[in-house]
């Protein structure tokens, strides 16, 4: 309920945004553990704190107490999780982010900035080498299209399940 808000004055509304989506993820993750079957999840709670929630601290959108109070919340919920399996990091380049931001026509999107999805691609990448409670699958994602093109699923599927079996280093040719 924040996110069109939140894009029209972000400063007022990171806090809001933050917190809302913590519980969100919060309880799909609960949802997730309770499930025989296998899940997918778009995005994982770990990646928040240490990427959205930073970068809008970083940018000035979210006050430093604002900041400490989403990490103290943050640090509390995820004691009473188990971690993933594997996360898989959809790695793509600022224009290519712009370019689907574009095909998905939402907008509240239209207004997001170049200089702002740089960031959260330099703290994706930092996130990823220094996260270490399960295996990341890292996926080269510039030339990948889900919707137009199933196979890029199918490949994508069949490399979580060469991660999963094992496999320390998963190519992409």
């Amino acid at each position: 309920p924040y996110l069109e808000d939140f894009y029209g004055d972000m400063k007022k509304w990171s806090f809001h945004l933050q917190v809302f989506f913590l519980s969100k993820r919060f309880r799909h993750h609960q949802e997730i553990l309770k499930s025989p079957a296998s899940v997918v999840q778009d995005r994982s709670i770990y990646e928040d704190v240490d990427i959205f929630a930073k970068n809008l601290n970083q940018q000035g959108y979210m006050e430093g107490r604002d900041y400490e109070n989403y990490q103290e919340l943050f640090n509390i919920m995820t004691q009473f999780l188990s971690p993933p399996d594997v996360i898989v990091y959809l790695q793509a380049s600022v224009p290519t982010l712009l370019k689907r931001i574009s095909l998905r026509g939402r907008d509240y999107e239209k207004t997001i900035s170049e200089e702002y999805l740089n960031q959260l691609n330099v703290l994706y990448e930092e996130w990823i080498e220094n996260f270490t409670i399960c295996p990341i699958l890292n996926v080269p994602a510039d030339d990948l299209d889900f919707v137009k093109r199933p196979e890029h699923l199918k490949l994508i599927t069949n490399k979580i399940l060469d991660k999963l079996q094992g496999v320390e280093k998963v190519i992409f040719d």
